[in-house]
């Protein structure tokens, strides 16, 4: 478990800059293509969250669930409220924030699942 945390130690920072540039970069008009469906930035959410929040724990697996849950949630409501705030065709969402919460659980649950398996 030490080596994958060290992996991850490395690819978390990397990770998350790459992610909060996509979060926060101007929002362009999404163009119709054959596997878009209503809902799937929902899922987009639900997964790069789920990665962000798997990523985490391996880096850092001492961190208790509060410490952990305190650390995502802050970030996924301060790209929502800077989302808003910036004015690059952005927006707050509610839903963006729910599918935030359900993929950190998801990440701490594989997590804990692959851990257990080790």
């Amino acid at each position: 478990m030490a080596k994958i945390s060290k992996i991850f130690k490395i690819v978390l920072p990397i990770y998350w800059a790459i992610l909060t540039y996509m979060l926060l970069k101007p929002g362009v008009e999404n163009q119709e293509y054959w596997f878009m469906f209503s809902g799937i930035d929902k899922i987009l959410h639900l997964s790069i969250f789920a990665f962000l929040g798997f990523s985490y724990k391996s880096a850092f697996p001492k961190t208790n669930l509060s410490i952990y849950i305190y650390i995502m949630l802050i970030y996924a409501f301060l790209t929502e409220i800077l989302q808003d705030e910036m004015h690059l065709g952005r927006s707050m969402e509610n839903l963006d924030i729910l599918a935030d919460t359900i993929g950190v659980l998801v990440g701490y649950y594989v997590f804990k699942k692959i851990k257990r398996l080790l």
